[in-house]
C-alpha cells in the first residue's frame, strides 16, 4: 500500500510529494519488526531506485514468506530526482546536510522533520547511496566508530565487499543516518555504484544481503542465499590518491583488483602537449575507488587504496 509521508505545495498549483510503499501480512501482529530502505536523498544518485524496484517486486511475489513491515521509500529528494540534481533544486540545500529537519522550516527542513517522524521505531534503515558521477565504488557499508558496535552485525550481512568505519569527527551531525542513529534507530549507510548510473550487478548483490538480514530480523520466512564476507577497515588503513594536475585521467589498473606499491594505476595525459604524468599506488592494496569520470583538476580524487594488511584482517 502507497502512503504519502509528507505533501507540501509548490507554486502553479503543483505538489511535491514524498511516498513509501509499505508490505506487510495480511494478518499483522502487534510485535512485527519493522525494516525502512530509504534512498533517493540526493538527486543524481539514482543505483537505489533499482533496489527499490526489485526488493518491492520480490515481495510481492512471495507474500507468504513475509513476516514483517518492509517501508520502501524511493525518493526522499523527488524534485532532485526529477531534475538529475544533487541537491532541492530552487534552494541549493544538500538534503543530507539539514537532518532532523524542523516542522516551521521551509519546503527542505519541513519535509526532512516528516521523513525523521515517519521512519522512527523502525527496528532497521538501510540508507542506499550511489557515489557521483566522478567516482565508481564497489558495494560498501560506511558507519562511524561511535556506532561500529551496533551497527556491525546488521553491516555484516548486507553482502558487500568492503565496511568502512569512519573516524566520528568525520560523520556530519545534520545527515538521515546520524540523527536516526542518535533516536534508536540503527541505519546503515550504503554506497555504490557510480552517479547518474544503474548498475544491476551491484543492485541484485545488495538485495541478497537485504533478504539475508531481513531473513535474520524475523521479517522473511524464505531461506537466504549466503552472504560474502566483507572486508572491515578504518581511515587510518585507506589510501587516497589525488591528481597533482590538470589534465585527462586514463585507468591503465581494474576497479576493485589487487594493486602493489608503485604499481601504475593510471596516467593524466596532455592532449596538446602529448605528454603524460603517472600515477601509481603508494601501498599494497585493493582498489576500491576508482575514478570514471576523465576530467582532473589539481587535488581532484582519482582512487582509494585498502591497504594489504587490512585486506587481510
Amino acid at each position: 500500500m502507497i502512503h504519502q509521508v509528507v505533501s507540501v505545495n509548490l507554486p502553479v498549483d503543483e505538489q511535491m510529494r514524498v511516498q513509501k510503499v509499505r508490505l506487510m501480512p495480511d494478518s499483522p501482529a502487534s510485535s512485527m519488526r519493522r525494516l525502512c530502505v530509504v534512498t533517493g536523498t540526493h538527486g543524481d544518485e539514482l543505483e537505489g531506485q533499482y533496489v527499490c524496484y526489485e526488493l518491492a517486486r520480490r515481495l510481492r511475489a512471495h507474500p507468504e514468506r513475509l513476516t514483517g513491515i518492509v517501508d520502501i521509500y524511493p525518493a526522499l529528494n523527488p524534485l532532485g530526482i526529477d531534475s538529475i540534481t544533487r541537491g532541492v533544486p530552487g534552494f541549493d540545500l544538500d538534503m543530507n546536510r539539514i537532518f532532523p529537519g524542523n516542522e516551521d522550516g521551509a519546503l527542505a527542513e519541513y519535509t526532512a522533520a516528516q521523513i525523521i517522524r515517519d521512519i522512527e521505531g523502525a527496528d532497521v534503515c538501510i540508507d542506499v547511496h550511489a557515489s557521483n558521477i566522478f567516482l565508481r565504488e564497489i558495494p560498501q557499508v560506511r558507519v562511524s566508530e561511535t556506532t561500529a558496535q551496533t551497527l556491525l552485525p546488521y553491516a555484516r550481512q548486507l553482502n558487500c565487499d568492503f565496511i568502512w568505519v569512519h573516524a566520528s569527527a568525520t560523520v556530519l551531525e545534520s545527515t538521515l543516518a546520524h540523527t536516526l542513529n542518535s533516536r534508536g534507530v540503527p541505519t546503515l549507510v550504503v554506497e555504490m555504484g557510480v552517479g547518474m548510473r544503474i548498475t544491476q550487478a551491484y543492485g541484485n548483490q545488495l538485495l541478497t544481503g537485504i533478504f539475508r538480514l531481513m531473513h535474520d530480523l524475523g521479517i522473511w520466512a524464505g531461506d537466504p542465499e549466503e552472504v560474502r564476507t566483507p572486508i572491515v577497515s578504518t581511515d587510518g588503513r585507506v589510501a587516497f590518491l589525488n591528481a597533482p594536475t590538470l589534465g585527462m585521467f586514463v585507468p591503465h589498473a581494474t576497479h576493485w583488483e589487487h594493486v602493489s606499491r608503485g604499481e601504475i594505476i593510471g596516467e593524466i595525459i596532455n592532449p596538446l602537449t602529448g605528454e603524460g604524468l603517472a600515477i601509481s599506488s603508494p601501498c599494497d592494496g585493493l582498489l576500491f575507488t576508482l575514478r570514471e569520470y576523465p576530467l582532473v583538476y589539481e587535488g581532484s580524487l582519482l582512487a582509494r587504496v585498502l591497504a594489504r594488511e587490512e585486506v587481510r584482517a
